[in-house]
């Protein structure tokens, strides 16, 4: 274990299938490799326990988002590396998580529509599509992304491990890890 270790939250956002759990997964594995504390905050799991009954209105949304980002500076304040995985798709709630956490990257995992939908295992997009499930940010609901990212992961472009490597570079530029 790094008992000199700093706390950070790096915060995935993207729409559904761009990729932010997959190189969350890429960037913990490297992280728990070198012996640092981390923890994972990924967006379907924190919706089946700390935020199951909300819904998908913008308030609910929102609502979620506070609750990942109250959990996430707890663990950051007590020096975890804190990798959350979550669509956010609302710009203002995920400045008022970063301000709230102090120690926060932004991470944009930017991949076109068409190619998350590609990628879209569960069929939600289908689904959105058909009209079979209202409110799907990115058919209609909007997803805002970041203006200034501290990193930004061109999924359609890069591999996972190119992306991972990119946000393993921020730590270190910002000394979170060597």
């Amino acid at each position: 274990m790094n008992s000199e270790q700093r706390g950070v939250t790096v915060w995935f956002t993207g729409l559904s299938g761009a990729g932010k759990t997959t190189i969350s997964r890429e960037v913990e594995r490297e992280l728990r490799a070198a012996a640092y504390r981390v923890e994972v905050l990924d967006g379907d799991a924190v919706r089946q326990n700390l935020t199951r009954g909300l819904g998908f209105t913008k308030e609910d949304r929102d609502e979620n988002i506070r609750r990942i980002g109250f959990v996430a500076h707890l663990l950051t304040r007590n020096g975890v590396i804190v990798l959350v995985s979550a669509i956010s798709p609302y710009r203002d709630v995920r400045d008022e998580v970063r301000q709230r956490v102090g120690d926060f990257i932004e991470v944009y995992v930017n991949a076109p529509l068409e190619v998350c939908e590609e990628r879209d295992g569960k069929g939600l997009y289908q689904k959105a599509r058909a009209g079979e499930l209202k409110g799907f940010t990115g058919i209609d609901d909007p997803y805002e992304p970041p203006l200034n990212p501290d990193v930004e992961c061109r999924t359609d472009q890069e591999e996972p491990a190119e992306s991972a490597a990119r946000v393993l570079r921020a730590l270190r530029a910002r000394g979170y890890i060597r």
